[in-house]
């Protein structure tokens, strides 16, 4: 992450600071880095791994979609608080043993060991594992529905509003 600070950092204008930098690969071996720039108006860059503008309107939509996504799908992973579930199971087999928690509690540090902690290289493999690690834990604790995919489901309205504000606020012309 280093290099892509150094590719943000040469693409910053005068007065700019670097709000985050977030790697993503829409396709398997196609890395990006999404750049957020702050010091007045906010104002984004996707650059590739070596550090070519991107300046393809489409390109950049997918980059920041599957940013977007995987962080979110972390965020809403197990409910939001990943060591606070462990903590409420342990403290659950301590006082009740009830059937089934052993698999709960190693649901859960499953799904914390796949969610990792940033940086984090989004991508669509990242999404489906921290889904399909959410679902197994979602499954051994009883739940029928999903509130992991009604989670990402709301979100999508939010994932096309930052696309469509990155697209705006971009630093150079889009084609």
């Amino acid at each position: 992450m280093r290099r892509a600070a150094g590719f943000a950092a040469a693409h910053a204008d005068e007065g700019e600071t670097i709000g985050a930098v977030l790697a993503a690969e829409p396709s398997p071996d196609r890395r990006f880095y999404l750049c957020a720039y702050g010091g007045g108006e906010e104002r984004w860059l996707v650059v590739d791994d070596n550090g070519a503008v991107i300046r393809d309107r489409a390109l950049v939509r997918a980059v920041v979609s599957i940013a977007a996504l995987c962080e979110i799908a972390a965020d809403a992973a197990g409910g939001g608080d990943l060591q606070e579930l462990r903590s409420t199971l342990t403290a659950l087999r301590l006082t009740e043993n009830p059937p089934g928690i052993d698999e709960a509690e190693m649901a859960a540090l499953q799904l914390e060991r796949v969610v990792g902690s940033p940086p984090r290289l989004a991508s669509p493999i990242y999404l489906d594992t921290v889904g399909a690690a959410t679902r197994h834990l979602e499954r051994t604790l009883g739940e029928d529905e999903s509130p992991f995919v009604r989670a990402m489901a709301s979100a999508m309205t939010s994932v096309e509003a930052l696309a469509a504000a990155v697209v705006s606020g971009y630093k150079v012309e889009l084609t």
